[in-house]
């Protein structure tokens, strides 16, 4: 079967995601989280800006903005030189998570003496289409840990940059400047995170997406 190719253009946001083998755990303890992290890190973060990520026992989400990739333009061959320059982003950001994704199963088959498929294939990477649809993301991807019934309240759980937003936690995946120009004050974003929490309302269109990545 041919690779999935997709374009990942230069200050365009993405929704990164995948699950386990059949449903199965992809983290089984602590130190898979950080280890993903740092892995995610190490491959991709050159890339790719970090928005919101949070990370479950059988799945990921990670929200990014995919950076400019600079490249020297020459006199006259401006436009076939920014064309290409588009394509070396998609191409390198691809490459780069295909080598995190084989580093972070190698070592957690080695670590658990198995074999096979960790996820479900590919990694999805899903463009966001617009503004409402990037803010309501932000949102569902934080709020997920109490969704799925593993702790009552966002900043419980420990494997999502909500912490971050939060400013209860100095960790470097974070845009702070994208919370402040999006959302406001830590506070105001924490009030839409608990107003989903307790309503669980979801505009169509994007229940409908997410739907889709449940599915």
């Amino acid at each position: 079967m041919p690779r999935r190719v997709i374009p990942f253009l230069p200050d365009q946001y993405y929704h990164f995601y995948n699950r386990g083998n059949n449903r199965q755990a992809v983290f089984f303890e602590r130190e898979n989280y950080l280890f993903f992290l740092r892995r995610f890190k190490r491959f991709v973060v050159g890339y790719v800006d970090v928005i919101a990520y949070c990370l479950m026992p059988t799945h990921y989400h990670i929200l990014v903005r995919v950076k400019q990739i600079l490249q020297q333009i020459s006199e006259g061959k401006t436009s076939e030189v920014l064309e290409t320059s588009e394509v070396s982003t998609s191409k390198q950001v691809s490459l780069a998570m295909q080598k995190f994704g084989i580093s972070y199963v190698k070592a957690i088959n080695k670590r658990f003496g198995r074999v096979g498929a960790l996820f479900q294939g590919q990694f999805q990477g899903k463009p966001v289409t617009s503004y409402e649809h990037l803010l309501n993301l932000c949102v569902y991807i934080h709020a997920n840990p109490v969704k799925d019934g593993l702790v009552s309240l966002p900043e419980n759980w420990g494997y999502s940059n909500y912490l971050e937003w939060m400013g209860l936690r100095e960790g470097t995946l974070v845009n702070h400047g994208f919370i402040a120009e999006n959302f406001g004050t830590s506070e105001e974003y924490k009030q839409k995170v608990m107003d989903y929490i307790e309503t669980r309302y979801l505009p169509d269109d994007f229940r409908k997406y997410i739907q889709d990545v449940e599915r």
